[in-house]
């Protein structure tokens, strides 16, 4: 027996498993990288990953090389394996060379490699895009015969063979944003998602109802007018005639509290400050009224229904509490629609929005319905409410503590199975 012909067949097997270890794993780190970290890293001129976007906007050609070098030199080594099984022993029988030849494989040159190149892709795909690009090259001939005979086979069995599309869908990017490893601020990460859930919103889900606008009637006394100029908490308010369904237009009410001093100053010099009004309709989305502001550089637009009827009022502030969370104080004189009280429940107004108590005290009353409290309430009772009325909806026990003409003024609402030490957040 040659010594010095064995060992040279043992270099050569070792030689053939590093191959193989490195087309193993540069498959799965080129498979595994993140497309748009590649996209930024390569934007902004690593090499190592333009090389790879480039080798992967050509998936058919790396795989078939991948492939191609890898199965070539795993054959070549089940063949070098089986001489030197061969030379080694006299009578040993080729299944168990087979076998043996196929864990030393997997052992050393495929389930390490992957899994290494799974949990660190980039470290292993950047170097390895340097390789294979000019064995692309190399192997180009033979590969793009080899692409081609599978495509007919695949046409013969009438699969489709379509480029696949890296785009992401609402749910998928509230997938990767929700994912607990993404390497984003908390703060920031809530932000990202509500951004999302405005696609999905109505300009009714965050207007500020018809019965909570603060607005001027040119018909009040001039004094009255006055008065409610001096005193108002809004930089912006709607002016009308008699009813809120006759609105003139918008004021803003910095450029006409200097003018209230002069003693000329009237109802005519009023009308002369107030701006036409923009309307948009109530069953708008969010996202498309939020730009036609932008554009309009109009901060504040009135929300009308099907029929022409002012519902509401929707400023661009609204808007962006929506995705940053409230930022105004609360208006002096106004109390809060929420207040704790020592057992753990809370008072809340039936004319709370909906949506702005889920996100404020971390509740998840139904969104898919009325907006308010109040018609959240009403929904669920099919009933006029009553003083003392009880319903729970989903964790949460309401009970009626007062009401008005058929409305709920007031509702007490408790978490149920909490622990009751929920704050409110501001």
């Amino acid at each position: 027996m040659d010594d010095a012909s064995i060992g040279a067949l043992s270099g050569v097997l070792i030689i053939l498993i590093v191959m193989s270890a490195f087309f193993s794993a540069s498959e799965t780190g080129m498979m595994a990288l993140n497309r748009y970290r590649l996209n930024h890293l390569a934007d902004n001129g690593h090499r190592g990953a333009r090389i790879a976007r480039q080798l992967l906007d050509q998936p058919d050609r790396l795989l078939g090389t991948i492939l191609f070098g890898n199965n070539l030199v795993n054959f070549a080594a089940a063949s070098v394996t089986t001489i030197i099984a061969f030379r080694l022993f006299d009578n040993v029988p080729i299944s168990f060379v087979t076998f043996m030849g196929a864990i030393v494989i997997l052992v050393f040159a495929e389930i390490p490699p992957k899994t290494v190149a799974s949990i660190y892709p980039e470290r292993i795909a950047f170097p390895a895009a340097y390789l294979l690009k000019p064995l692309i090259f190399i192997a180009h001939p033979v590969v793009w015969i080899v692409n081609k005979a599978g495509g007919i086979w695949l046409r013969l069995l009438r699969i489709p063979i379509e480029k696949r599309t890296d785009t992401l869908g609402l749910a998928e990017l509230r997938s990767v944003l929700q994912d607990k490893g993404i390497k984003i601020p908390e703060s920031h990460q809530r932000m990202l998602l509500r951004i999302l859930e405005l696609e999905s919103m109505t300009v009714e889900d965050v207007m500020v109802p018809r019965s909570d606008i603060e607005a001027i009637d040119l018909d009040d006394d001039w004094d009255e007018i006055i008065e409610q100029l001096a005193t108002s908490h809004h930089t912006r308010v709607p002016v009308y005639r008699g009813t809120l369904d006759n609105v003139v237009g918008e004021l803003h009410l910095r450029k006409v509290l200097h003018l209230t001093q002069r003693s000329d100053f009237d109802k005519d010099g009023l009308l002369k400050l107030v701006k036409e009004p923009h309307f948009l309709p109530e069953d708008s989305k969010l996202t498309q009224q939020l730009l036609d502001l932008q554009n309009r550089r109009q901060p504040m637009g009135l929300v009308v229904d099907e029929y022409g009827d002012l519902t509401g009022l929707i400023t661009l502030e609204e808007i962006l509490e929506e995705i940053v969370g409230d930022f105004t104080n609360q208006i002096p004189g106004i109390d809060e629609d929420v207040r704790a009280r020592d057992d753990g429940s809370f008072l809340v107004d039936g004319s709370a929005n909906v949506r702005d108590l889920n996100r404020r005290m971390g509740w998840d009353l139904p969104l898919d319905g009325p907006k308010t409290l109040n018609g959240l309430i009403l929904e669920a009772l099919e009933d006029i409410p009553k003083q003392g009325n009880q319903l729970t909806l989903g964790r949460h026990a309401i009970e009626i503590l007062r009401t008005r003409d058929n409305t709920v003024i007031v509702a007490r609402v408790r978490l149920q199975g909490d622990d009751f030490q929920t704050q409110i957040n501001s």
